[in-house]
């Protein structure tokens, strides 16, 4: 199953929806995938909702959930970029945090700020919890991941390398995409996708989500010891290999990059001008 967070561009307002060959069905009763995966019944009522589909093309794709609780995410994770930045095999998963406020939509501007000129790409699969868990077994913890959808992330080097903690340079408003569907983890396989990055066309990020050092259900697993998950959180399992940062060549803008996961879908942004507002 595929499930999105859609606005109707004629009418506005938010639903959580399921996309079929025939468009969008709306899931009555939920603004977007995160309130659906708080209903206890959440996931039946998606898969049995019955509204006439809408037209693709009569709606927007929002980062399918809107305002989650927490925002996971892990650095070092594939096998080729650690080798590639020239660092240990980790023995625990790097871990760092972003805000509901440092995520932004499919299709949105990301703006370069004017105060970090090292923009940097990362493609990376994303998990999303749908239920609550605490110290999870890894069985446990398969279990609670929902599905997984893609993250378009930006980094700002220059601020994310003047201290040891990442923290500054991860968690910029509305710099990471995530999108424009979540599929659910009975239908996708986080070993077997293919991740490709793309910036202007150039094939700058593929890899085998497979590449992982920590699988989703690791990671869940690891996580859940250290704070409860809750559904609609998310956890940006990492990059691959091919960053800017690895020769140095930084996003500008009028620059586009687009993500594309095998069995999920892709998605695109484009590099603005400006500040944030």
């Amino acid at each position: 199953m595929r499930l999105a967070t859609i606005t109707l561009t004629a009418t506005g307002g938010t639903t959580a929806a399921r996309l079929t060959d025939d468009g969008y069905v709306p899931i009555h009763g939920f603004a977007d995938v995160g309130q659906l995966l708080a209903a206890a019944d959440g996931l039946k009522q998606a898969r049995t909702a019955s509204a006439p589909a809408i037209p693709a093309h009569e709606v927007r794709t929002l980062r399918p959930v809107l305002h989650p609780a927490k925002v996971l995410c892990i650095g070092l994770n594939y096998r080729n970029h650690i080798a590639e930045v020239g660092m240990d095999t980790p023995e625990f998963p790097t871990v760092f945090a972003k805000f509901a406020r440092s995520l932004t939509d499919p299709g949105a501007e990301i703006t370069a700020p004017q105060e970090d000129e090292k923009l940097d790409f990362e493609g990376e699969l994303a998990i999303v919890i749908g239920t609550q868990v605490r110290r999870a077994s890894t069985a446990a913890a398969a279990a609670a991941i929902a599905g997984y959808t893609v993250a378009n992330d930006f980094s700002m080097r220059g601020y994310q390398l003047r201290t040891q903690q990442w923290l500054q340079g991860k968690m910029w408003e509305a710099s990471s995409a995530v999108g424009p569907v979540v599929v659910t983890a009975d239908e996708f396989d986080p070993a077997a996708a293919t991740l490709t990055t793309r910036v202007n066309g150039e094939v700058r990020q593929q890899d085998s989500t497979g590449d992982l050092v920590f699988g989703p259900a690791e990671l869940v697993a690891y996580l859940s010891t250290i704070i409860t998950l809750e559904p609609g959180d998310l956890i940006l399992s990492g990059t691959p290999a091919g960053v800017g940062m690895a020769d140095e060549r930084w996003l500008a803008p009028g620059d586009e990059v687009s993500v594309e996961i095998s069995g999920i879908g892709a998605i695109s942004n484009r590099i603005g001008a400006g500040e944030f507002i």
